[in-house]
């Protein structure tokens, strides 16, 4: 099992305990990872709304960088996930703009004929490796824990762009994957809301509220923390939540935001100091006692 992988700008920045944590997932799966170190930024939907042609141009010529080495694309942001994918069902379903845009990558040898699939970490563990085959990998069981998801806006809209249509049952992948490590999942009305990233700098009144929210009602659902697939969200959410709760609740930043990875590397049993929890703002230590 052989992906192209590309991490996105943030893992290897903002948020490297979780690029950490994925690589020790994907050592003890057996997956192997070729990264595509030529690839731009996505864009992060913020070029796409000044300049779309652009924004496509540099995603489709990532799509055929990938399509070159006839592998699928793995990503570890659902803001990647879901840009990577709106280019592509764009140029997939519009000939004549893939042409157009192909004429713009051939100078560097590249022509997409629309045969990648972009793939988030948390797609390739269900839909490829199999949950049943992801907990045979498992030494530890997490039962004492209940787990909040937080999918992220790109990872479950447009719908269309990411294959919702014929498999609807990804908008409960994240909570199947943190059954599988034997927590519960925690249904809570926010799963799919905005974390606030997208306003954070424009309007930081709202985005602290929406961290807020999030955060305080997963709290009192009786959550000991987050599960997250983005790190965008786990930068706002973690690194906010001091701030937001104090100003929205007058309480304090006691909901710990886990990535993805770092949940099921705990349940490998994996040493902590190799999945960056120390690096977390909101500190889960309460959540390492249960273990």
């Amino acid at each position: 099992m052989k992906y192209a992988f590309y991490p996105g700008c943030v893992a290897r920045g903002g948020t490297p305990e979780l690029l950490s944590s994925s690589m020790a997932v994907l050592k003890e799966l057996n997956i192997e990872i070729e990264e595509l170190t030529k690839a731009g930024c996505t864009g992060a939907g913020v070029l796409q709304e000044k300049n779309p042609l652009l924004g496509d141009t540099i995603n489709v010529r990532t799509l055929a960088m990938a399509e070159e080495k006839s592998l699928d694309i793995m990503t570890l942001c659902s803001t990647c996930q879901g840009v990577l994918s709106q280019a592509n069902h764009k140029v997939k379903n519009d000939p004549e703009y893939l042409a157009k845009i192909n004429a713009l990558i051939e100078d560097e040898g590249y022509k997409y004929k629309g045969t990648t699939e972009v793939k988030h970490l948390l797609w390739i563990l269900v839909e490829d490796y199999g949950l049943d085959n992801l907990k045979s990998h498992f030494v530890k069981e997490l039962s004492n824990l209940k787990f909040a998801p937080f999918y992220g806006c790109y990872m479950v809209r447009p719908s269309e762009a990411l294959g919702f249509d014929e498999k609807p049952e990804r908008q409960n992948y994240l909570e199947q994957v943190i059954e599988s490590v034997g927590a519960i999942a925690i249904d809570f009305p926010g799963k799919f809301s905005c974390c606030g990233f997208p306003v954070l700098f424009i309007n930081q009144k709202n985005s602290l509220k929406m961290v807020s929210n999030q955060t305080g009602s997963a709290k009192d659902l009786g959550a000991d923390a987050m599960v997250t697939p983005c790190p965008l969200c786990h930068l706002n959410l973690d690194g906010y939540q001091g701030k937001a709760r104090k100003n929205n609740r007058g309480d304090k930043a006691d909901l710990p935001i886990i990535h993805m990875p770092q949940m099921i590397a705990l349940a490998m049993g994996i040493k902590t100091k190799d999945i960056g929890l120390g690096r977390h703002i909101v500190s889960p230590k309460e959540v390492m006692n249960k273990i």
